[in-house]
């Protein structure tokens, strides 16, 4: 069975960092691009960071790039967001996905806040 899920949500202080996890099991891991996505209130889920199935190329939205860092570990089978220099408008629930045989699998999401 195919699963992704995600950890390491919280609260943080502007400014500060967090380190996401996303654990993935049922499928050939090392095989398959992974992303994050993030959806805030009101807003449409978008794009954060992507990295391909050897994890040698990544991409962000100029948004995110510079202050986040996508990376995968094949062997415990989960990928990372490293967040850096967090502020307000990062404050969202944030999602791990993965599209298998046209088909996209998304986590239950881990909430980040990002307030005083």
């Amino acid at each position: 069975q195919v699963q992704v899920v995600e950890s390491g949500g919280g609260l943080v202080q502007p400014g500060g960092s967090l380190r996401l996890s996303c654990a993935a099991t049922g499928f050939t891991f090392a095989s398959y691009a992974m992303s994050w996505y993030r959806q805030a209130p009101g807003k449409e889920r978008e794009l954060v960071a992507a990295i391909t199935n050897t994890g040698i190329t990544t991409n962000y939205p100029d948004s995110v790039k510079g202050r986040f860092n996508i990376s995968r570990d094949r062997i415990k089978s989960t990928i990372y967001l490293q967040m850096n220099n967090l502020n307000p408008e990062d404050t969202a629930v944030y999602y791990c996905k993965l599209r298998l045989l046209q088909r996209d699998y998304w986590g239950q999401g881990t909430q980040v806040t990002v307030s005083w």
